[in-house]
């Protein structure tokens, strides 16, 4: 059986995303517009700085991921809404989405395919568990997800992305999770951005 990782994006003091998050700003008050363009740009203006840490963050064979982050529909899926990656997003895997309203599968191109579970976050790691074989489950955030399942005790390795800029408040990682011990396996800087690996053993 493959392992249980995570990988996020925080800034400096914890949080994956600012307040006040809308449709047309996905991130809220991020410290830029809005699109996540500064907690993520060790991504989109450093990619080959970060090509290692950029390929991981995909190279699970399954995924599971919050209905925030999935897209900004709330409620009733009363209108169609495929996530923020388009035709094509780069998973080419099944992605598992929390949800409390029940919606048909829906593939997509290259391999991805989106699952609806309204049961809970056991049960999408079952799903997802069965889904990759012996290969990795991703949970994928945001960080209110990932802290569900930290709180629980099903996340084996922990990846964070910490850049050099801090947001006062938000949506933070490890809100409500009791304490862990941690055990750091990696760590690199670049020039936007510290990767750290931490192996979760309580």
């Amino acid at each position: 059986m493959g392992r249980v990782i995570c990988d996020i994006t925080v800034s400096a003091d914890g949080y994956s995303a600012g307040l006040d998050q809308t449709e047309e700003r996905p991130f809220g008050d991020d410290g830029g517009d809005g699109s996540g363009g500064k907690l993520h740009a060790w991504m989109f203006d450093t990619p080959d700085e970060n090509r290692a840490e950029v390929d991981q963050m995909t190279a699970a064979t399954a995924f599971i991921m919050g209905r925030n982050m999935f897209g900004p529909v709330r409620g009733e899926w009363d209108r169609r809404w495929n996530g923020w990656w388009g035709d094509d997003p780069p998973f080419h895997a099944p992605v598992f989405v929390l949800t409390h309203h029940a919606r048909e599968p829906q593939p997509m191109d290259g391999g991805t395919t989106y699952y609806f579970v309204t049961d809970g976050i056991a049960s999408a790691l079952t799903q997802a568990r069965a889904a990759a074989g012996d290969g990795d489950v991703s949970i994928h955030g945001g960080a209110t997800t990932i802290n569900q399942y930290l709180a629980a005790g099903l996340i084996d390795e922990l990846r964070l992305h910490i850049v050099p800029l801090t947001l006062g408040a938000g949506t933070r990682l490890f809100k409500g999770v009791p304490p862990l011990k941690l055990e750091q396996v990696k760590s690199r800087s670049a020039s936007l951005v510290t990767h750290v690996t931490y192996r979760v053993l309580s």
